[in-house]
């Protein structure tokens, strides 16, 4: 279908009289005037008849139009070209060094907006106006403007590459197809372009997938490193503290040593002093008694002689034997081997004591805020406000008896549910003969009476008074040495764990270990029966206080 030249009709042909502007999907009456299809439908839903809004033919059913497709091009063609005018006269790009300048200016070249593969020429907006306009240049092929043509074009036929060998993966022309390449799966330049990008737009799909995967990864190692380093830290300072203590406790061993031995010889030195005191007071009563014993010799008077002899000859002997006094030597040695092994025997236990404590303060650091659900709650329980008390009362409430009320046991569960990650939350015990506190899993049957077994419920409990125990299969018996106080209780989802801690006596009591939580998990609370008024006191869930 030939195309009239635009430029050689007045602007006012390709107006619409309704709305002045140039026609968009224009229609012909049958009296033959043209509109705007949306012009003309909507005057004609505002009168009574149908009627020529030019000649006032009226028409008594309404025409069915279809576009008038030659004059829909022309005026496409007339807002082109009026755009393109428009825009050369306001905005006329000149070539840069690095641009594709148009190959059809001879002066001030412009820069190319578009190359033709037919003719192998880039052209500017002004030069490439024929090719929207006349209609064997239509048909060329235009691409963005590039500076090597030649590799456009068939190396062998001197003819465009307008198509792609799906076979070897490679452009060729319309030649190419009917000899080398005639049995090969041949597609359009166009498709195998689609084809392409959306190949590429997969591949940058995937490429942007795996960058953010892997800027995950690298938030989840940093994360790890600075978990890590929080760790190391803490570990550090634990130990720090450990073995300041155990330097304490040496250093106290050895100055209790050093005292021990002191005092010892303080008191071999006093007792010697003695001995060696009565020594020298016997060695001058003898020296007195020999001094006589000398004079008595040497006198020549025989009756003094047989008179004094006797009295003089015994009276200088001394009565203490001192052949079986010694003075014993403290044993140190022996001191040194009882004072390592109470030491030994020290340290070992103030080394437990202080990894308990270190390891209570590392659990600590993932304390929770747990209430109490009134919603599960068994209807004889009483709750404070807060929701952190609960203890047994003497009136059940008239409640509803929905699936997650426990029915028969005095129990009630945590509002929290936890499906990961480490959580601790430390619950008051005092006072009570009989209570049940640690995890249970959702899906545990709260209507009749219920067991506290394993892989539905991780507890401890205490019964009649003085008999504390895990609820694991079978029960193990705790070695508790004082009455609990306070417990806490620590879970690592993860890891599959359960511990529980004395928090007064800073103890680990028990841990459940090797776990598989495979659904929520909720805190649970059991204050036992009243036991006669000796239970009445209530479970408390306490603030957790960090300690240094």
């Amino acid at each position: 279908m030939a195309c009239a030249d635009s430029s050689l009709l007045s602007e006012e042909q390709f107006l619409c009289s309704i709305c002045l502007e140039v026609f968009t999907d224009p229609i012909t009456t049958p009296c033959g005037h043209n509109y705007c299809n949306a012009c003309i439908t909507r005057y004609w839903d505002t009168k009574d008849v149908c009627q020529c809004p030019l000649c006032k033919e009226t028409f008594y059913k309404r025409p069915a139009f279809s576009v008038n497709k030659v004059l829909s091009e022309m005026a496409d063609q007339f807002r082109k070209s009026k755009q393109l005018k428009k825009t050369l006269a306001t905005n006329p790009e000149p070539a840069e060094p690095d641009d594709v300048s148009c190959d059809v200016c001879t002066e001030n070249k412009l820069k190319a907006v578009k190359s033709c593969l037919m003719c192998l020429t880039s052209y500017c907006e002004t030069h490439l106006e024929p090719h929207h306009r006349v209609l064997g240049l239509k048909r060329h092929t235009l691409i963005d403007p590039v500076k090597n043509l030649e590799d456009y074009m068939c190396k062998k036929h001197d003819r465009p590459l307008e198509m792609f060998c799906k076979t070897d993966h490679t452009c060729v022309c319309q030649f190419c197809t009917q000899l080398e390449h005639k049995s090969h799966q041949i597609v359009s330049l166009k498709e195998a372009y689609e084809g392409k990008k959306a190949e590429l737009g997969e591949a940058e799909s995937e490429v942007q997938q795996m960058i953010q995967e892997r800027q995950v990864k690298i938030q989840e190692v940093q994360y790890s490193v600075d978990l890590s380093k929080k760790d190391a830290d803490r570990e550090i300072a634990d130990s720090v503290q450990v073995f300041t203590a155990l330097i304490s406790c040496i250093e106290r061993s050895q100055d209790e040593l050093i005292g021990g031995i002191e005092k010892k010889q303080k008191t071999t030195e006093k007792q010697a002093e003695g001995f060696i005191k009565d020594l020298q007071q016997e060695i001058t009563e003898l020296k007195k008694g020999s001094s006589e014993l000398k004079q008595l010799s040497h006198t020549k008077d025989h009756v003094h002689l047989l008179q004094n002899f006797t009295s003089i000859n015994t009276g200088w002997k001394p009565t203490k034997d001192w052949t079986k006094v010694n003075v014993h030597q403290s044993p140190h040695l022996g001191t040194v081997k009882t004072a390592l092994a109470q030491l030994e025997k020290t340290l070992s236990e103030e080394i437990e004591k202080e990894l308990h404590d270190a390891e209570l303060r590392r659990v600590q650091q993932y304390a929770v805020d747990v209430t109490l659900d009134p919603d599960t709650a068994h209807c004889e329980l009483i709750m404070s406000e807060d929701g952190k008390q609960v203890s047994l009362g003497d009136v059940a409430k008239n409640l509803p008896d929905t699936k997650e009320r426990f029915s028969v046991c005095v129990s009630v569960l945590g509002k929290q549910r936890y499906s990961s990650g480490r959580f601790y939350y430390e619950v008051q015990v005092k006072g009570k003969t009989t209570w049940s506190l640690g995890l249970a899993r959702e899906s545990i049957n709260r209507k009749g009476q219920i067991t506290l077994e394993p892989n539905n419920y991780w507890t401890i409990m205490l019964r009649n008074g003085n008999e504390y125990r895990a609820a694991a299969s079978p029960a193990v018996l705790l070695p508790v040495r004082e009455e609990l106080q306070k417990v806490g209780v620590f879970v690592d989802y993860e890891e599959g764990v359960v511990s529980f801690y004395d928090v007064e006596s800073r103890v680990h009591l028990y841990s459940y270990t090797g776990c598989t939580f495979t659904e929520r998990l909720y805190p649970y609370f059991c204050p036992g029966l009243n036991d006669d008024g000796k239970n009445t006191a209530p479970l408390i869930i306490s603030p957790v206080s960090h300690t240094d």
